[in-house]
């Protein structure tokens, strides 16, 4: 491969969850132009399936699969239409999360649930559905996890233990695949004009102080600023970097 051609993605198959919108629908769309086939999950089909088109053109229509990420067995179909679909698998970009702000005592059972299951259970489903594929290609997987995976942050426990969770399943899996051409890294992302930030609500009787102290001193960065730093990861350029977790916050870890 060229020098000038290390950042390309030409030739190479990404799946990239959270595709409809935000981070993910972000990732997609640089990893397209880069020249990826990029193959699309999220839990809105429609708003999936146009949102591929948008990015890649009419062909893109059925690159995608509506997958709610919490399950193992849509996880794994997913995987399975991705290679059936273009042919293999390079790259999975775990980016699908929810973040829901709630006083900690009013955390229910099924809440709980839900934030561990989207933020940490759907990487680690996806991923071990994709390993046979990336190891035999010497492909790569980016976790998007969070600062909230690097500090604490309020009204967030079952986000922010997820977050960790993450973090720490990416440094177990690069530990256990070093022998391997498998790459695997994360990217903590801080405060972005998504609409899952842009259309937080806040608990009653909230702790404004408290909400600040994880706002970045930079303000709100554009999905863009982070998907770049996710293609870094994930192209060759990267190749030496294998269990790291970058912070791309805005100032924020500062």
């Amino acid at each position: 491969m060229d020098e000038t051609d290390r950042g390309s993605f030409a030739g190479k198959i990404a799946l990239v969850t959270g595709a409809s919108s935000g981070l993910g629908r972000a990732v997609a769309r640089v990893l397209t132009d880069r020249g990826a086939r990029v193959f699309g999950v999220a839990r809105d089909g429609e708003a999936l399936r146009q949102a591929m088109i948008e990015i890649a053109g009419a062909d893109a229509a059925d690159w995608c699969a509506p997958t709610d990420v919490a399950s193992p067995d849509a996880c794994r179909a997913a995987v399975e239409s991705c290679v059936a679909t273009l042919g293999g698998l390079d790259v999975l970009i775990n980016v699908a999360g929810s973040h829901t702000l709630r006083h900690t005592a009013d955390v229910t059972d099924a809440d709980w649930a839900r934030d561990l299951a989207v933020n940490l259970d759907g990487p680690f489903f996806l991923s071990r559905a994709a390993l046979p594929h990336l190891l035999e290609r010497g492909g790569n997987i980016v976790n998007v996890a969070s600062v909230a995976g690097l500090e604490g942050q309020a009204y967030s426990a079952g986000y922010c233990a997820a977050k960790h969770g993450l973090v720490g399943l990416t440094r177990a899996m690069a530990l256990e695949f070093t022998g391997t051409p498998l790459r695997i890294n994360a990217v903590c992302p801080g405060g972005m004009m998504t609409p899952q930030v842009t259309n937080f609500t806040f608990p009653e009787g909230v702790d404004f102080d408290l909400v600040m102290k994880s706002a970045s001193p930079r303000g709100l960065m554009e999905p863009e600023d982070v998907a770049k730093t996710v293609a870094f990861l994930a192209s060759d350029d990267a190749s030496a970097i294998h269990g790291a977790v970058y912070a791309v916050d805005n100032g924020k870890m500062a």
